[in-house]
């Protein structure tokens, strides 16, 4: 049987600690999607729809990938496509280190899943307001290779996230 005080000092942790974790406000849009079987093809673009109203506040944009022990590099290649209310696309090649060079995969979690969270665009301005689309695929080759990997293992889910800069 645990004493009252220690009842109510557990409860009051327990209250802070929930209101903390519930309480992130800067995150303005999240959503995963996940890859079958772990193994992401070269031609399954993940798409994220998403619609944006304020159109002067800076945005920090984030790709999240969650992967494997599974996952055969220290690196990620992708090809991004943001496609704005007119139409217009802005198209970039991005690479990512997905490991330190002991082969430990800088991602989070206690488990052989990491998170990792990174950086897609820091502190974007929206010129227009309205539907927006985001896709990702992946571009990985082996090395001395020409042609992509038709699948790559280990990826377990593709998320997208935009957060409010935080301003100090």
């Amino acid at each position: 049987m645990i004493p009252i005080r220690n009842k109510k000092s557990v409860f009051l942790t327990l209250f802070f600690v929930i209101s903390f974790l519930s309480c992130d406000d800067t995150i303005e849009f999240i959503q995963f999607e996940p890859i079958e079987n772990a193994a992401w093809k070269t031609s399954q673009k993940v798409r994220f729809d998403f619609t944006i109203q304020d159109t002067i506040s800076p945005k920090n944009l984030f790709i999240h990938v969650r992967n494997t022990s599974e996952y055969p590099f220290s690196n990620l290649y992708v090809i991004t496509t943001l496609t704005f209310p007119d139409e217009t696309k802005v198209i970039d090649t991005l690479q990512y280190e997905m490991a330190d060079v002991s082969g430990k995969f800088l991602g989070k979690g206690i488990t052989d899943i990491k998170e990792s969270k990174l950086f897609y665009k820091e502190q974007k301005i929206f010129p227009k307001a309205g539907k927006y689309q985001f896709q990702v695929r992946q571009a990985m080759r082996k090395n001395g290779e020409v042609k992509p990997l038709q699948k790559l293992n280990g990826i377990q889910d593709i998320g997208f996230s935009i957060e409010k800069v935080n301003e100090l």
